[in-house]
């Protein structure tokens, strides 16, 4: 299928941004993944001393590791047998079961002919399924995701750093407020990333290996003497080499592993999501202010009729794309963790869908990013907007006649300021006429829009 014909902007106009996931995430994705589950188990079988079947040689393991290496072809095989039968199998209606198949057939005219009923051997097929979207999000969101959110992240810190002593209006309730400094601002946003990014990178997902209704009947009836809930653990960690985002095992479950922790997952990525369609708000409202400079790109066009415009695209297709992936994970959370009784399918279609609202989120991250790429602070404009707003010195002078004793300040300051356009020479005037010493009224005259701007600085470069 052309990218011009994709029913989804993930796989068409956007697939230069979401390719990586689609490797992970595609129907082809999560066969690889199933057939890796079921080819490390049947590993798994054959070394340990207590179950029945053969050890298999090196060469053999080797032989079982490739089948994880899923071509297109051999995706389709598995479809086929899935939908229409393949060969002398029929078709089972059932994925899984169509991976089991595929496998036996690799693998049944090899020297592990012998061995095929040790394919599947007791799992019901959530065993296989859960772990192997287990995979799919560490590797997804660990691998992929955090990558591209840290490198956004980092730029956003570098124009802290940069514009950190850049005084500019600040607006509460939209109306001016007090001072601030364009890299304190920039700096809000880079901690409340950070906070969400380090929760993510040492978060670990649960997963299962009990059988059908999580007590382990049929692993327990075939061999009562293992130790299951140990040959669980080890089967688990062999996946954790090397992975940022690890799996655990949780052995207490119905058929299915219960998602709370792709909920907790989910929930942690929509967090970062808003923190991200906020700081593209607040970037539309500075370019549309002239705050911020956008550097035209050669040939692109801002209007198909208004040849002057330089539009915020970027900041607007991020806000956009991360506010559909809010909504999809924002239903993974609620569904997943809801199953009747000990399961119903509904799950299985929602997870097929983890690609899609990480896609969105990647195409988020990356159009900010290009966004950011373009921006500079318009120095001279934000500097003199400030300088326009004298009145938001009126804190400054009435928190230091305050501290000198001086009574009702704050409401003599109103009566000055309320509602009215007023200049430095209005304050002049009104200092003047204060009953205060002259120290005290030379430290209020040099009190000015641009100074007055706290501890800014010092917030972005400490924190």
């Amino acid at each position: 299928m052309d990218e011009l014909e994709a029913i989804s902007p993930v796989d068409g106009r956007y697939r230069k941004y979401t390719e990586p996931l689609g490797d992970i995430f595609s129907e082809k994705g999560l066969i690889r993944y199933r057939i890796k589950v079921e080819s490390e188990y049947l590993i798994f079988l054959s070394e340990h001393p207590q179950i029945g079947t053969r050890a298999f040689s090196e060469e053999e393991i080797n032989l079982i590791r490739k089948l994880y290496d899923v071509s297109t072809e051999d995706a389709g095989i598995v479809k086929a047998i899935e939908v229409k039968g393949h060969g002398n199998i029929k078709p089972t209606n059932h994925d899984v079961k169509a991976v089991e198949y595929f496998m036996k057939d690799k693998l049944k005219d090899r020297s592990l002919g012998d061995s095929l009923e040790w394919v599947h051997f007791a799992l019901t097929s959530e065993d296989v399924n859960n772990i192997a979207y287990g995979l799919m999000l560490s590797e997804g969101v660990g691998e992929v995701i955090l990558p591209i959110a840290q490198e956004l992240y980092e730029t956003i810190e570098r124009l802290a750093q940069k514009y950190k002593d850049v005084p500019m209006l600040a607006r509460t309730h939209g109306q001016p407020a007090s001072p601030t400094t364009f890299g304190k601002e920039f700096k809000v946003f880079a901690l409340r990333l950070r906070r969400q990014l380090d929760q993510l990178r040492t978060y670990e997902l649960l997963v299962k290996l009990n059988g059908a209704t999580g007590n382990y009947n049929a692993h327990h009836v075939a061999y009562p003497e293992v130790d299951w809930i140990a040959f669980t653990k080890d089967f688990v960690e062999r996946f954790n080499a090397g992975r940022k985002m690890k799996l655990r095992p949780n052995f207490v479950t119905t058929q299915i592993e219960p998602h709370d922790t792709y909920a907790e997952l989910f929930d942690g990525l929509r967090r970062l999501n808003t923190i991200l369609i906020g700081f593209n708000q607040d970037m539309w409202r500075y370019i549309s202010d002239d705050w911020i400079k956008q550097k035209p790109v050669e040939g692109e066009v801002g209007s198909s009729t208004m040849p002057h415009k330089v539009n915020p695209i970027d900041f607007e297709n991020s806000e956009g794309n991360l506010g559909i992936a809010n909504v999809l994970f924002s239903h993974f959370s609620s569904k997943l963790p809801a199953s009747r009784l000990q399961r119903d399918l509904s799950d299985s279609t929602v997870e097929r869908n983890f690609g899609v609202a990480l896609g969105y989120s990647l195409i988020g991250y990356k159009s900010a990013h290009k966004g950011l790429s373009k921006i500079a602070v318009n120095e001279q404009k934000v500097v003199e907007e400030l300088k326009n707003h004298p009145e938001v010195i009126s804190e400054a002078i009435q928190t230091v006649l305050r501290r000198e004793g001086t009574e009702m300040p704050y409401e003599k300051l109103k009566e000055l300021t309320g509602g009215r356009t007023i200049t430095m020479d209005d304050f002049k005037n009104f200092i003047e006429r204060l009953n205060v010493s002259e120290k005290i009224k030379e430290e209020l005259k040099q009190i000015t829009p641009v100074n007055y701007t706290g501890i800014a600085r010092l917030l972005v470069q400490s924190q």
